[in-house]
């Protein structure tokens, strides 16, 4: 293995690592009702902030799309089919299926597990048989599904048609409105938030380490 993809594949482990263990924390916190089951509160009675009834504006509820696996799903296959196909290479797809398997797999487990209910219930419960709040699917759906469509586009921009390509801020700035769409919705906690962003993140570096640990002749670098 050339010694820059190994360096690559190293940091991203680590990075996983790290993740998993801010996650770890966040977790522990939720279920021990912690200081950020405090935050939680001090934010909910926030009431200025949030919206509990009438219309959402429609802006928002496009926002609040971009986080929806069914859309971005779609969008992150459609790119590794053009990204596969230009270059005739099987790796964008199969690190796409890699990703929505991941994200369902790990984020759909955690949500049964700890059963947290959401804030417009009114009740702040984990363990309950109907809550699904913990954690935020579309905080981990934002960042890991957007964060892959950049990856592969970085990875593949050395050659036309994606030269010049750098969405890392783009990734940023939806997953942000992601997560402020959710609590103006009052349809998440914060730390469930928390929590989704770094089971998002942890998953996405580890699906970059799986890359950079197999080389392909028909990746550009």
């Amino acid at each position: 293995m050339p010694e820059v993809r190994k360096h690559q594949m190293n940091t991203a482990i680590k990075l996983a690592v790290l993740f998993l263990a801010i996650y770890a924390v966040i977790t522990q916190q939720v279920l021990s009702n912690g200081w950020l089951r405090r935050v939680d509160e001090w934010i909910y009675n926030r009431d200025v902030l949030l919206v509990t009834s009438g219309k959402t504006p429609t802006l928002i509820m496009l926002i609040d799309d971009l986080g929806l696996r069914s859309i971005t799903a779609i969008v992150l296959l459609i790119t590794a089919f053009l990204i596969s196909r230009r270059f005739k290479s099987w790796r964008p797809i199969n690190l796409s299926i890699l990703s929505l398997v991941a994200l369902n797999l790990f984020v759909g487990a955690s949500k049964l597990l700890f059963g947290r209910t959401k804030p417009h219930s009114g009740f702040d419960l984990v363990f309950t048989d109907s809550g699904l709040s913990y954690p935020s699917g579309h905080a981990a759906n934002a960042l890991l599904v957007w964060g892959i469509i950049a990856y592969l586009i970085f990875r593949y921009s050395h050659k036309e048609p994606f030269e010049g390509f750098r969405l890392t801020w783009f990734v940023s700035i939806v997953t942000a409105g992601v997560c402020l769409v959710s609590l103006y919705r009052n349809t998440h906690w914060f730390s469930d938030l928390l929590g989704g962003l770094f089971i998002g993140a942890a998953l996405l570096v580890s699906i970059i380490a799986v890359d950079r640990s197999i080389p392909s002749a028909k990746q550009p670098s």
